[in-house]
This record gives C-alpha cells, sequence and structure tokens, in this order.
C-alpha cells in the first residue's frame, strides 16, 4: 500500500503493531485551541498523511460485531485475504512518503514568548522558569524568540512617560543565551481573542479620551465600539492630548530605539514587527468574540465612527454621488453567510457600482494607514528592518464575493487581486509581510466546515506569491498551536516550495507559541525534528510514521 501525497518519494518500510485503540481524529478547527492540540497522541489527524487503511477495516469490523447478532467475518469481505483482520494490521507494511528537506535552504526559526511574560508592572514573570525554557530553546538552535512589547504597558499612566524596565531585563537575559529578538510594537489589546491568556488593554490615559470621545474606536453599524484598537480615522486627527494617533506611535516607536540602541547596535533585535491593528494585524477588527461573533461568520464593516464615515462622505463627494457616502445596509449581522445577504450574495451589491466604491474606499483606508505607519517605522528605526502582518481570513475564499475578507478590508472578490497593492505598499517601505495560517489544510476545514467554503491553502499561496512577485521578504507564523507532524509538514510544504523555479523560500518562521505543552518530551521531539528541516538538515526518521521507530528496528 503506497500512499503518495508529496512528490519526493522516500518510500519506508514499517511493520505495525496490533493497535490498541483507535485513530482518533483531531478536529482542526480555526478558531478552537483546545481542540487543535496534537499533544497527546502523535497520531492526532484524521487527514494525516498516516493513513492506514487496515486500522480502517479494523473500525468498521468492531462497528459491525456491536450492531450485528451474527457478524459477516471480516476475511469474507476482502477479496484474496486469508487473514483476519488482527493480522492483516500486524503484517501490513506501510510505505510513508515524506519530503527530504536536507540540503534546502536554511529558514531561521523564531519562538514566540508568552503574552503575559512582562506583567502590568513592567516586571519578568517567573524569571528562572522563563530561563530554563530559554536555554532548552537554545539547546536545540532555535535562532531566536519574538516577544510583544505593549504599549498599554510601557505608556500605561501618561502620555511619553515610558516603562522599559521588564524588557530590558528581559532582553538581556535572551541575549545572555545568544538568541535573537523579534519585537513586535503592540499597540493593541491583548484579551478576548484566540490563544489570549491575558488581558493587557490599551493605555490607561487613552481610554479616559475614549470615555468623552468613543469616536476614536472602530465603530460597527449598529453603534457599538471595539476598544482593542485606535481606529485609522484618527490617524492625522490631535485628538489624543494634544497629539495625532501617528504622533503616539512614532514617539513609542522612537523611544524603544533609543532605549534599546545598544541590541540594534549588537545586532539582537533581528526585525522589528510594526502593529497596524487588532491582534497586531493589518485589517479591521471585523470579527470580535466580544460582540458574538463564530466562525465562520462574515464579519461586518467597522466604518461608522465619525472620523471614517467623513472620510466616506468626502469620498463620495469627490466621487459626484454624494448619497454613496453611507455604508451598505444589506450585510446583515457578524454571524450571517454570504448567501443569505443582499450584499454578499452571488450577484449582490459588492459588485454594483456602489459596491465597487465603498469597498474601493474601505480597502483604500486600510492601506493607507498601512502606508503612514510604516513610513514612521521607518523613522523611527533608522534603517533597521521592519515587518508588517497581514492575517489569513481563509473562510469563504470559494465565494464570488470572499465576503470574511472584505470586511476585514481586503478587497480580494473572485474578480480582483487584494493582496497585490498590500505587497506593492509593503515594498515602497521595504517592509518584509508576515503571514499567518500557513500550517491549516484545505481538506480538514472542509471535513470540519464544509459550510464554510475555505481556502487556507489557496489563500496562503495567493498572498505568499503577491508578495514574491512584489519582491520583498516574506515570513509566516502558525495561525494556532501545533504539536504534530502533520501540521509541521504543511509549514514546510510552504516554507520552501518544491522545485520553485526561483528557489523562492520564507525568510523566516515563527512558533506560535512558548508555553508548557511544547516542552513535554513527545511534542518538543517533534518541534525539533521539525527545526532541524527548517534549517535544510538531514533527520534519521525521515519517512517513520511517529510513534513507530522502536517497532521499525524491531
Amino acid at each position: 500500500m503506497a500512499i503518495r501525497l508529496n512528490h519526493t518519494v522516500i518510500p519506508v518500510s514499517v511493520k505495525l503493531g496490533a493497535p490498541a485503540a483507535r485513530v482518533s481524529a483531531r478536529s482542526s478547527l480555526p478558531f478552537s485551541v483546545g481542540d487543535w492540540r496534537g499533544g497527546v497522541s502523535t497520531f492526532s489527524g484524521a487527514r494525516s498523511p498516516l493513513v492506514f487503511a487496515k486500522v480502517k477495516q479494523r473500525e468498521e469490523s468492531t462497528t459491525n460485531e456491536e450492531d450485528e447478532e451474527d457478524p459477516v467475518p471480516i476475511e469474507d469481505s476482502v477479496e484474496d485475504n486469508d487473514s483476519t483482520t488482527d493480522q492483516l494490521v500486524d503484517e501490513e507494511v506501510v510505505h510513508f512518503e515524506e519530503r527530504d528537506f536536507s540540503g534546502t535552504a536554511y529558514v531561521p526559526v523564531y519562538v514566540m514568548l508568552p503574552l503575559g511574560v512582562i506583567d502590568m508592572n513592567s516586571e519578568v514573570v517567573e524569571p528562572e522558569e522563563l530561563l530554563d525554557q530559554l536555554r532548552t530553546l537554545k539547546s536545540v538552535n532555535v535562532d531566536g524568540v519574538m516577544l510583544d512589547c505593549w504599549w498599554g504597558i510601557v505608556e500605561a499612566h501618561t502620555p511619553q512617560v515610558y516603562n522599559w524596565t521588564g524588557y530590558k531585563k528581559l532582553f538581556q537575559m535572551i541575549r545572555e543565551l545568544g538568541l535573537k529578538i523579534q519585537v513586535v510594537m503592540s499597540f493593541h489589546e491583548c484579551g478576548g481573542n484566540v490563544g489570549d491568556d491575558v488581558h493587557i488593554q490599551i493605555p490607561e490615559w487613552v481610554r479616559e479620551i475614549g470615555l468623552s470621545n468613543p469616536d476614536i474606536y472602530f465603530t460597527d453599524r449598529e453603534g457599538r465600539r471595539n476598544t482593542e484598537c485606535l481606529t485609522w480615522g484618527i490617524d492625522k486627527q490631535r485628538v489624543l492630548r494634544g497629539r495625532t494617533a501617528l504622533e503616539v506611535y512614532f514617539d513609542y516607536m522612537r523611544s524603544f530605539r533609543v532605549e534599546f540602541d545598544e541590541f540594534f547596535e549588537d545586532n539582537i533585535i533581528s526585525e522589528i514587527e510594526v502593529g497596524l491593528g487588532p491582534c497586531g494585524e493589518l485589517r479591521y477588527p471585523s470579527y470580535p468574540a466580544q460582540f458574538g461573533w463564530k466562525y465562520p461568520g462574515i464579519g461586518e464593516f467597522q466604518c461608522y465612527d465619525k472620523y471614517l464615515m467623513k472620510s466616506l462622505e468626502e469620498a463620495a463627494e469627490v466621487r459626484g454621488h454624494s448619497f454613496w457616502g453611507r455604508g451598505p445596509d444589506n450585510t446583515d449581522t457578524y454571524n450571517s453567510t454570504p448567501h443569505g445577504t443582499g450584499f454578499f450574495r452571488d450577484g449582490g451589491d459588492y459588485d454594483s457600482y456602489y459596491g465597487r466604491f465603498f469597498l474601493n474606499w474601505y480597502s483604500r483606508v486600510l492601506i493607507d494607514h498601512g502606508d503612514r505607519v510604516l513610513a514612521m517605522a521607518n523613522l523611527a528605526f533608522e534603517g533597521n528592518c521592519i515587518a508588517a502582518k497581514l492575517s489569513g481570513i481563509h473562510w469563504w475564499y470559494k465565494t464570488a464575493s470572499h465576503a470574511a475578507e472584505l470586511t476585514a478590508g481586503f478587497y480580494n472578490s473572485s474578480n480582483r487581486d487584494g493582496y497585490g497593492p498590500i505587497a506593492a505598499m509593503f515594498k515602497k517601505h521595504d517592509a518584509a509581510l508576515n503571514f499567518t495560517c500557513v500550517e491549516l489544510r484545505t481538506l480538514d476545514q472542509h471535513e470540519d466546515f464544509p459550510e464554510a467554503l475555505a481556502d487556507p491553502e489557496g489563500l496562503v499561496w495567493q498572498v505568499l506569491n503577491a508578495a514574491w512577485d512584489a519582491s520583498i521578504p516574506v515570513a509566516s507564523e502558525n495561525a494556532l498551536p501545533c504539536y504534530d507532524r502533520e501540521g509541521y509538514n504543511k509549514i514546510l510544504e510552504n516554507a520552501k516550495p518544491l522545485n520553485d523555479p526561483d528557489g523562492r523560500h520564507l525568510s523566516c518562521f515563527t512558533y506560535l507559541r512558548l508555553n508548557p505543552t511544547l516542552m513535554e518530551s513527545q511534542n518538543f521531539k517533534e518541534f525539533e525534528r521539525f527545526l532541524k528541516r527548517m534549517h535544510g538538515e538531514a533527520v534519521p526518521d525521515l519517512g517513520v510514521p511517529p510513534g513507530t521507530q522502536e517497532t521499525k528496528s524491531e
């Protein structure tokens, strides 16, 4: 039995022992962290490359025995086979084909530190335990770590009064171990999103302004304010104690550059990722869990604060149709489906004259915000490498409107390329593009959520090629915690595309995230194996299904 999933074939014969239990399915829910973890068993994943036909027969025969008083013997139901199912499982030789990455390009791997590694008093949390974990990462040749520098911690109480104390201690710990650092300028709130295990609000002095002027926040059609980050409508408005949002971001970044000069000079800081929106991503907060959104809802447009509405009205006046200066009124709610709305359905208003005008304006506001903030970042960091992150909105990708992408600000309907203009903007500022969801498989999404019409693989390929066509570096990270070989192999496939004529590959990969589950023995072994392959090294167990090495040696 040979199962071909990759172009490069490394056949390995493995004798399997009798199964003690059924192979259980791993549910790859796009936004359910608990169900994603594969650390309990290395055979997690119903759609794993490890497909054991004989085990499936065993499952079916067990079901028959439970349901029927006189079950049909399994040997009678399989042609030309005289042995029992158990014997088939015991003796079957499985060829597991896995691509060999030895000798391929070296892709650096970073590991994200816990979100709450610095507390609200700007102190390192449990430094001794963290130091032990960092030593372990260094022992397997991890290249470095990524961490968030939270605006809500550093400039918490008073404008332009910055407390970097805890971060300086942490950076010194990391430097002494010889690890590099990717730093995220996090201008958003932490808490309320998938994987958030701490709550860090935006600065107190900003929230005080929001009490009297709630229009500093993104707002939906019902008037609900999202306090996760500031609306892009105030980028040039002096509403933050006499400063614009752009000036606030610049002052914060410049303070960091001055305070951590020695780490820049010693090349310890390898990259600055600039937060551009919710979760640090360049997108509108279109699918907030706090307002009841659940996967795979299409989300809602977030342009109803007075500043963005004024911008829309002005754009409509310039276009010559002042009555277009409003948001669409037939998009329904956060959890609607595209075909259930007048705007997003096939042939809907998204493709009308008004719809195209509105979506052009909405996506242009997003690109202009990124353009302005990245320009400020280059001034603040004086030529050091900068990057920004895009989110992987992969649900409803196989529909005409791409509704979930539209509400997030990516005008990527079936007749448009929504990511080329963003890549061009990144190129203007020599910024690297960091993209998520490289570990997700389209087949998983179709089996678990067929109604979502998702295509993460198609989306990843589109974004990677948009960035490479613009000649900008492309980095990536996993969207959800990943501990199993299935996810790692998918990341590797995207990191180093097979037979790419230009030899293109990711500039680096950042693993989400350092935690006790990753450090468990079997999970860490799988991670170390993945790390070697990202570095282009050979692994001794190539093609051997996880957990069967001992059986093979017998």
